[in-house]
C-alpha cells in the first residue's frame, strides 16, 4: 500500500503511516472522531504542529537543558523497568492439566445458585390487581393481561422478566416467586413498586458449572498468579543481588 506523503516539514516526510502512528495514541472513542476528512485534517495539523515544535526545540538547544535530561532519564528507567517486567510474564504457561486440576479441587468455587424464570403484571391498587387476577382465571392469558394492564416496561414480552436468582429482586417479590409453583398464578404481592401478579414458567435449581464453562476463567487467574509469584520471586532475589540500604 502507499505511504502517500502528507506533508514535509524542513525536510521531515510526515507520510499516511505517521498519521495511523498518531491517531493509535488516541483513546479509542476519540479515534473514530479522526477519521473523518475534518478529523483527518485536524490530526495533520497537530502532526504538524508536533514537527514544528519538535524542529524549533532543537534549534534551540532545549535538549541540553537539564529538565529535558531529568525527564529522559526517568522515562529510560520506567521503560526497561516494564520490559524487564514483561520478559518476566511473557513465558508464563498454564497448561491444561493445570486448569483441570484447578477445577476438580475447587468445585464448590463454580457453582450457579438456583433461579426461577418468572412473568409478572405490575399495577398500582390491590383492588386492580385483584381483578386482573380474576379475569385470567376466567380465561385471559397471562401475557395478555401483562399487555393490557401492567404498567412495567416488562409488558412488551408478556410480563417476561427472564431468569433471576436470589439478591436480584426485592425481597417480597423474590419471596413469592421463589415459593410459587409452576404455572400457578400468585395472588397480587406488595412490594415498594406497587401490586405485582406473578406466574414462574421454570424453577432452575442450584448446579455446578461445568469445566468447559470455566476453563477460560481459572487459566486467566492461574496465569496471574504465576506472573504474580514470577515478579515477587524476582524482586526478592535482586535484592539479595544488589545492594539494598532502607531508611
Amino acid at each position: 500500500m502507499e505511504n502517500k506523503v502528507l506533508a514535509v516539514v524542513n525536510g521531515k516526510e510526515i507520510t499516511e503511516a505517521t498519521l495511523n502512528s498518531a491517531l493509535a495514541k488516541f483513546p479509542p472513542e476519540r479515534r473514530s472522531q479522526l477519521t473523518s476528512g475534518e478529523g483527518k485534517k485536524y490530526l495533520l495539523d497537530q502532526v504538524i504542529a508536533w514537527e514544528l515544535l519538535y524542529t524549533y526545540a532543537l534549534d534551540e538547544g532545549l535538549e541540553n537543558r537539564e529538565e529535558f535530561k531529568t525527564q529522559i532519564e526517568e522515562a529510560k528507567r520506567e521503560i526497561l523497568s516494564q520490559i524487564a517486567v514483561n520478559d518476566i510474564i511473557s513465558n508464563i504457561k498454564v497448561s491444561n492439566e493445570e486448569v483441570e486440576e484447578y477445577y476438580n479441587a475447587n468445585k464448590e468455587k463454580f457453582t450457579e445458585d438456583a433461579k426461577v424464570k418468572a412473568s409478572h403484571i405490575l399495577v398500582d391498587s390491590e383492588e386492580k390487581a385483584n381483578e386482573i387476577v380474576e379475569e385470567i382465571k376466567s380465561g385471559l392469558s397471562f401475557k395478555d393481561a401483562a399487555d393490557k394492564y401492567s404498567s412495567c416496561p416488562s409488558k412488551a414480552q408478556g410480563g417476561s422478566l427472564g431468569s433471576f436468582g436470589r439478591g436480584m429482586m426485592v425481597p417480597e417479590f423474590e419471596e413469592a416467586a421463589f415459593a410459587l409453583e409452576l404455572g400457578k398464578v400468585s395472588e397480587p404481592v406488595k412490594t415498594q413498586f406497587g401490586y405485582h401478579i406473578i406466574v414462574v414458567e421454570e424453577k432452575l435449581p442450584a448446579r455446578e458449572k461445568s469445566l468447559q464453562e470455566v476453563d477460560a476463567q481459572i487459566m486467566s487467574m492461574l496465569i496471574q498468579q504465576k506472573q504474580g509469584s514470577s515478579y515477587m520471586n524476582l524482586i526478592e532475589g535482586l535484592k539479595s543481588k544488589y545492594s539494598l540500604e532502607i531508611k
